[in-house]
């Protein structure tokens, strides 16, 4: 059986369905669940409140009835990582570390990190300013390290990209090699079109790539330059490509930006946005009203690319708010004259700008929180965390307030993250990984995330460099 959980009766509207295949054995029943109340679904089925959550409405419908974009192959069953050296096992609520030494060195503490019960955590490298990571078809971990200075307190970088292979499968990095060098305001990568695609400031660059390639395998050819609107704070670019091939980049924007209430949405000129590369030499504007949009990730198998928006700073008396939104042709997010649907900053009165073509995000989160990194779940983690959108937040600057990961639960007919709030208790978004903010500022900041192609969650910290990983102890 599938089960659906929901976070407010406004995804069944706001979503559209994704086909997917459907089960050919004869129809199980599922619980379907979302805030409704005592109320019907849309399909005309009522139920009752389900006893464990009571805030929740629940209905069984046949499971053929749902198609589920989250059924298909099942993923390779992951090997038993937590049983290796320095491993830090949560059980009970406290950190048990497997001895040893983790890839025969003495790995740095991590008992700092608290993790769900049957997760652990374990050291794999340390490479400055990680902004980063993806990994190669072939299963290598690529890093880029800028050399300029990055907002949040990040600096010190390589100004490269390199390499991290683990070929003695010990969970430690064998060591560092550099891909790509040269690169001081490098942060977007990709692999994609048996190419490797990197970004050098307003550029990004395509190099021929085959797989177990661990120095760059040509000179790289610019692709597009985007030069739209060129922020020097919010610089970095990152990239993705969506189920149809389609590659998207995001572009920043700036702070001190100033409303022009006079001028409606459609007028109101691109900075910060979604661009998409289409052989044009700036590239095709798809989405704007951002002001740093700082990460992509599209879901596999869903048709659609999601970003994260730091909006305006230290307003959240003014209505801001940052955000996870999908990415659509044509979409404005107010950037700077609204904080979000229909609702301008209230600070910008005289005259109040129009916000009725504003998009509605799919998720927000609590301004200054920083939501700075994300990526989908596929399958191989066991209970409630699998299918999860995990969204990494590098914290309150100075503080490092609210930094930490959480997974944000998947609507099983889209795998679209359902629409939930980080102010509003509830299942759909939950702390998984915590301990950065533990007022000691000596744990540095959650600046990227990339699962691994066996299923670890592999984390990057642009502050101390330290790259660690994340597995359950046993996989679903």
């Amino acid at each position: 059986m599938s089960r659906l959980a929901f976070a407010g009766s406004g995804l069944l509207l706001a979503v559209p369905f994704a086909l997917a295949a459907c089960k050919t054995a004869p129809p199980a029943q599922t619980t379907k669940k979302g805030n409704f109340g005592d109320a019907a679904l849309l399909d005309g089925s009522t139920g009752a409140v389900d006893a464990t959550f009571p805030d929740v409405f629940s209905v069984s419908v046949p499971d053929a009835d749902i198609p589920d974009v989250h059924r298909g192959d099942a993923p390779a069953p992951m090997a038993n990582f937590c049983d290796l050296p320095g491993s830090v096992v949560w059980n009970g609520g406290v950190p048990q570390v497997v001895p040893g030494d983790a890839g025969g060195v003495a790995a740095p503490d991590l008992t700092w990190m608290k993790l769900p019960d049957g997760f652990c955590g374990h050291y794999f490298a340390t490479v400055p300013e990680t902004r980063q990571l993806r990994f190669s078809p072939s299963g290598d971990l690529f890093v880029s390290s800028p050399s300029t200075p990055a907002p949040g307190g990040a600096s010190g970088g390589l100004g490269a990209v390199v390499v991290l292979p683990d070929d003695n499968h010990d969970g430690v990095a064998d060591g560092m090699k550099t891909y790509l060098s040269g690169l001081a305001m490098t942060q977007g990568m990709l692999f994609a079109n048996s190419s490797f695609y990197y970004q050098n400031g307003t550029a990004f660059f395509q190099t021929p790539y085959k797989n177990g390639d661990r120095v760059a395998g040509g000179v790289g050819t610019q692709v597009v330059d985007v030069n739209v609107y060129s922020s020097s704070t919010h610089w970095s670019k990152v990239i993705d490509v969506d189920d149809s091939g389609n590659i998207y980049i995001t572009n920043g924007g700036d702070e001190g930006e100033v409303c022009d209430a006079t001028l409606s949405g459609p007028d109101r000129p691109f900075h910060g946005g979604i661009l998409r590369i289409d052989g044009t030499p700036n590239g095709e504007l798809i989405a704007k009203g951002t002001r740093n949009a700082i990460a992509i990730r599209c879901a596999k198998g869903t048709g659609t690319c999601f970003g994260l928006e730091l909006a305006r700073d230290f307003s959240p008396e003014l209505g801001s708010r940052e955000k996870l939104f999908p990415i659509r042709k044509g979409d404005d997010w107010g950037f700077p004259c609204c904080a979000t649907a229909n609702t301008p900053y209230s600070d910008y009165t005289n005259p109040t700008p129009d916000c009725s073509t504003v998009a509605a995000e799919e998720d927000s989160f609590i301004i200054d929180h920083t939501p700075f990194t994300l990526d989908f779940e596929e399958g191989s983690w066991p209970g409630s965390w699998q299918y999860r959108a995990f969204v990494g937040l590098h914290g309150f600057f100075g503080s490092w307030v609210g930094a930490r990961i959480v997974g944000i639960a998947t609507d099983p007919r889209t795998g679209w993250p359902v629409d939930v709030a980080e102010a509003e208790a509830g299942t759909g978004l939950t702390d998984f990984a915590t301990g950065w903010d533990d007022g000691k500022l000596d744990h540095g900041r959650p600046a990227a995330i990339a699962f691994a192609p066996d299923g670890r969650l592999f984390v990057g910290n642009d502050i101390n460099g330290m790259i660690l990983w994340i597995a359950p102890v046993t996989a679903k």
